[in-house]
């Protein structure tokens, strides 16, 4: 059976939030009561999360059940839109949202607790990648 493109959505709002937390898909299925795969499988849209499972996990990641939903490309309940992985390089920038390293380095600019010196961060990240 195909993967129905809101399952793949859904999947995927839900691994952004983990990665970003810094949780193991072990830690969330233990959290949840499941196994790490089982965790594998909701992310990648490969099994349908119920309403119920689907708002336990709101409660773990500490997000509202809406949030899963967020960012929805237009026509995808519909079906209209093409269902893949996320391209690793060239994507989109919803692509690059998915991508581990990019979580990763948001959580860790977000440990920084000197206002300014995030922001000094910030502008030279900027510069060097308008440098290109």
């Amino acid at each position: 059976m195909a993967r129905h493109p809101i399952d793949v959505h859904v999947g995927a709002r839900m691994r952004q939030r983990r990665i970003l937390l810094g949780m193991s898909q072990t830690a969330l299925g233990n959290a949840s009561g499941i196994s790490f795969q089982q965790v594998q499988k909701y992310e990648s849209g490969g099994n349908r999360i119920s309403s119920s499972r689907l708002f336990e996990f709101a409660k773990i990641l500490n997000v509202p059940v809406s949030h899963f939903f967020e960012e929805m490309a237009p026509g995808l309940a519909t079906g209209r839109r093409k269902v893949g992985r996320p391209k690793r390089n060239g994507g989109d920038e919803a692509d690059i949202n998915l991508n581990r390293q990019t979580l990763e380095l948001i959580r860790a600019y977000y440990k920084i607790r000197n206002d300014g010196l995030r922001q000094k961060i910030r502008v030279m990240v900027q510069a060097l990648a308008s440098k290109g």
